[in-house]
């Protein structure tokens, strides 16, 4: 508008001026408006405001992608007793094959609706960028690079863990000092390579690795003596000296060499896909927390506790915040436990293994495990 009024002044005044240069008269009103009229009839049509390019509509998340299909896939070791191990009828048991199930449970309130993909440490990450699974319950630690350059979302800790070394009796070894020249089997691509040359080179300790792509060739070469230890997180190695001919002919030393969160992870900026994850975890932790278990749920269901009501679904609408049936706690529960149940029945007292809760036991026992408030 302002370079349209601007045109028509400056023809008005070209007007004026023709007439006060010559002898003409002074200038007709009528010719000054026509020539006004004329210039703004050629001036063009101002341009209308750019229309708001629309909002980039969501994509579709993995959530989407596995109600639809109908059942979830699950990247686990497979070969890991105690967390996720092939069983001869085809079936998986451990810590994180129920874990597994729990959010098959959360989704389809069916603990078989899962099926289970054995991967690699090389193979892991790539699978769950590539959609071949929809979350990794595999073993793995929560990094801040796996986090950022792999493009990884971690879930909440399901097990703290810590590298630690394992070694044979006869060796007579108490401390790191005592490997001081010795050969240390270890498995590449892992986070236990990088923190075993750290703590070595920091205590001035020199050690040649054995390394292995492998995590079974890792082991067979420990047992076959090619090596005088071996290291991986604690869980690991005492889930692994239960395989070997003589497990009381090996020791685990007490020195811990790195912090291990292992959880969940899912591929990175789902945040519907990751909250369900998430949130199925965290349900089995408040579960132990209120004492409700497999065996007791139905006696919670008359609860008037309003933190019991909210995580069972009694009481408001969270669970369908998050995609699920405001119920979904209550399936976990009942077809797969709490979190103490998960861990006692793989890991527990009257397993092989025997492992203590320790940073594993709820924060209202002395341990690390806390769910944030279902409210």
């Amino acid at each position: 508008m302002k370079r349209i009024t601007f045109a028509a002044l400056t023809a008005v005044l070209l007007l004026m001026l023709a007439a006060c240069g010559g002898q003409a008269a002074a200038p007709d009103p009528a010719a000054i408006q026509e020539a006004v009229d004329a210039t703004v009839a050629a001036m063009p049509a101002p341009e209308a405001p750019a229309a708001e390019a629309p909002a980039a509509q969501a994509g579709e998340s993995r959530l989407d992608t596995i109600l639809a299909r109908g059942n979830l896939i699950c990247g686990v070791n497979g070969g890991l007793a105690g967390f996720s191990n092939l069983e001869p009828d085809g079936s998986y048991s451990g810590f994180d094959a129920d874990f597994c199930r729990a959010v098959a449970v959360a989704l389809f309130n069916d603990p078989e609706a899962v099926e289970f993909v054995p991967l690699s440490t090389q193979e892991r990450f790539t699978a769950v960028q590539a959609g071949t699974v929809d979350v990794l319950f595999r073993n793995t630690t929560w990094t801040l690079s796996r986090d950022s350059s792999v493009f990884m979302d971690f879930g909440p800790t399901t097990f703290y863990d810590g590298q630690a070394i394992m070694t044979t009796v006869d060796l007579d070894i108490a401390e790191l000092e005592g490997l001081d020249a010795a050969t240390i089997c270890v498995q590449s691509g892992t986070t236990t390579e990088l923190n075993l040359t750290d703590q070595f080179r920091a205590r001035g300790i020199n050690f040649e690795p054995l390394v292995f792509e492998d995590i079974d060739a890792t082991y067979t070469a420990y047992n076959e003596g090619s090596c005088d230890a071996v290291t991986s997180d604690r869980s690991q190695l005492v889930a692994r000296r239960t395989t070997l001919a003589d497990p009381d002919a090996h020791v685990i030393l007490d020195t811990v060499l790195s912090k291990e969160p292992l959880g969940p992870a899912v591929a990175q900026n789902d945040s519907r896909w990751s909250d369900v994850v998430e949130w199925t975890v965290y349900a089995t932790i408040q579960a132990e927390e209120l004492g409700i278990n497999s065996a007791n749920i139905q006696e919670f269901l008359e609860s008037e506790n309003p933190e019991v009501r909210r995580l069972l679904g009694a009481e408001g609408d969270l669970g369908v915040g998050v995609g699920l049936d405001n119920a979904f706690a209550v399936n976990i529960i009942s077809s797969v436990g709490n979190y103490g149940e998960i861990y006692n029945r793989n890991l527990g007292p009257d397993t092989p293994f025997n492992l203590e809760r320790g940073q594993n036991a709820l924060w209202t026992e002395g341990g690390l495990m806390y769910a944030p408030p279902f409210r």
